[in-house]
């Protein structure tokens, strides 16, 4: 927490700004107090959002839905205020250290603090994952371990302050290291999504690393794709249940309530599967001759109310900021084996067979007639004898209209003559077309207005006292820009595209401390990416972005 910079206000609405929390790709976080003096937390969007009225409607829904989120294990929103020139969002102020900053300072959790802390932590993505919202940006930066215990921050806002196709495409505003593979590979942000951040953020609380390492954003993000996670001393039950969730394919992670259950002794059963290829079962009953492994996860509490994979919601945070307020052979069985019946494991019931009245029934089931295959044989078209008869006057009268078609290819020599009248129409389509193509192309060349140049400058946007040190160009398109203040030790990086584009366009930033903190932000954008802030005085840093579908990154340097 520092003192307030040249620039930033003092006030917003009846809340008094006392200090800096910090910032991230989204907007800066301060401490705030109300009405009667206490303490909330104040955040603040960049600039380029107040001017994108599509982000402004989003806050509202958003905020919305983090109303709707109980409140135990999270920070609720309080107020919002998206109307003024300068939008932001209050919520409760939690005094505390993240969980990213008190493992760096008192190094890993161990025995029940660990179990507590994905305890806590599972239990605000249940109460999340039922309001319909995806948090798309679970890290250690994101949990507060405040007096009363761990609370979950940050929930919707990478959504909140993202752009439709962002989100459709489930582009994100998240920390590599805990991004899933599928939101690597342009998939949509899901709860499944939540689960292998969360996996990742239990291995870095227990190990003080994340779960693919934490160097160079590249090869963090290649791990991700095929690489094994790295539990390191993490022990059963919680390495079995972490290792299920760092599984690759979303469908087979367990959901939040699976792990609350799992871990407060309530019985397993097994996960979901990936849907089974057609062909694969026989006779209306799961295939037995091949045998396929599933993990076995924890029976849910209660059916979740709304797991919905595109609805998030809005919480003030610092957004990857400098602050923050055995393998699975051991949870897996047999799916449908013969004769084998865990006792910790609930059995489903198989399908009920059709009765066995014909050979034949069994030899034609189909994928949607489970349990109607024999009330449909029972009221089957079969019993309707009177169509056979209908067969014999079905040639009697083929034959007669066989003999009438003969004599009508005497009077369609006829009318052969008679097309002479036929040079009438042709003068009408020859004038219709000629004024069609002549005001089509007069619009063309006249939506052609010179591009509007970018407003906005590297030094402008990061702030008083930054410098430009480095930069990146794009083809003459965009420009990376990394930046330093001697006066605070910080660098800023921030891409900024030459000239605005008002169809929005996919830039990045990112910005990494050896030893010290990342960011990043990517996202759909009219003018900028960023900016990022980070302390790294007499530290190296890598920097980079991305503008369309070209990204570059540094190596380590600047380290003065």
């Amino acid at each position: 927490m520092v003192a307030l910079e040249a620039g930033d206000p003092s006030r917003l609405g009846p809340y008094e700004l006392v200090d800096r929390i910090g910032e991230g790709g989204q907007g800066i976080v301060f401490l705030g107090r109300g009405p009667t003096g206490e303490p909330v937390a104040v955040k603040l969007p960049h600039q380029r959002f107040v001017i994108d009225r599509e982000a402004r409607q989003r806050f509202l829904r958003e905020v919305a839905l983090a109303q709707r989120v109980a409140r135990f294990c999270t920070a609720p929103v309080l107020h919002a205020d998206l109307a003024g020139d300068r939008p932001y969002i209050v919520s409760e102020y939690v005094s505390g250290p993240s969980l990213r900053e008190l493992v760096e300072r008192e190094g890993p959790r161990r025995g029940a603090a660990l179990e507590r802390l994905a305890i806590s932590t599972a239990t605000a993505l249940v109460a999340i994952h039922r309001a319909g919202i995806t948090h798309r940006d679970f890290k250690p930066a994101n949990v507060l371990m405040g007096p009363e215990g761990p609370v979950v921050i940050d929930f919707g806002v990478a959504r909140a302050l993202d752009s439709p196709q962002a989100t459709a495409t489930g582009t994100t505003i998240g920390t590599p290291s805990y991004l899933a593979p599928e939101l690597l590979s342009g998939g949509t942000a899901t709860s499944a999504a939540d689960m292998f951040a969360w996996g990742v953020t239990m291995v870095f609380a227990a190990t003080g690393r994340p779960a693919f390492g934490a160097d160079s954003i590249p090869s963090v993000i290649t791990r991700i794709l095929t690489a094994e996670p790295d539990l390191g001393l993490l022990t059963a039950p919680l390495r079995d249940l972490v290792a299920a969730c760092l599984a690759k394919d979303p469908a087979l992670r367990p959901s939040a309530e699976a792990i609350v259950t799992q871990l407060t002794g309530g019985p397993t059963v097994p996960v979901r599967m990936p849907p089974v290829r057609p062909g694969a079962a026989e006779d209306g009953h799961p295939a037995r001759r091949r045998r396929r492994r599933t993990p076995v996860l924890p029976l849910t509490l209660a059916a979740v109310a709304a797991v919905a994979a595109a609805g998030t919601a809005t919480a003030v945070s610092l957004s990857g900021g400098e602050s923050g307020q055995a393998t699975m052979e051991k949870l897996t069985t047999d799916v449908a084996e013969p004769g084998r019946t865990p006792a910790d494991v609930v059995q489903v019931p198989s399908r009920p067979r059709a009765p066995s009245s014909s050979p034949s029934a069994r030899k034609r089931p189909t994928p949607g007639a489970r349990h109607t295959a024999a009330p449909i044989r029972r009221s089957d078209p079969t019993s309707m004898p009177t169509r056979v008869p209908s067969r014999g006057p079905s040639p009697s009268p083929s034959r007669k209209p066989s003999q009438q078609p003969s004599p009508k290819p005497s009077p369609s020599l006829s009318p052969l003559p008679s097309p002479t009248p036929s040079p009438e129409p042709p003068p009408k389509p020859s004038a219709t077309p000629a004024p069609k193509p002549s005001p089509k192309p007069s619009p063309k060349p006249s939506p052609t207005p010179p591009p509007k140049p970018n407003p906005y400058t590297a030094a402008g946007v990061c702030g008083a006292g930054f410098k430009v040190i480095d930069s990146h160009a794009y083809g003459g398109q965009a420009t990376t820009y990394l930046l330093y203040d001697a006066s605070t030790g910080r660098n800023c990086v921030i891409t900024l595209s030459k000239h605005v584009v008002p169809g929005k366009i996919k830039m990045s930033a990112v910005l990494k401390v050896k030893d010290g903190g990342s960011a990043t932000d990517s996202g759909t954008y009219t003018v900028y990416a960023g900016p990022l802030r980070l302390p790294a005085a007499r530290k190296c840093v890598t920097w980079g972005g991305g503008y369309g579908s070209t990204t570059w990154s540094s190596g380590w340097s600047h380290c003065g």
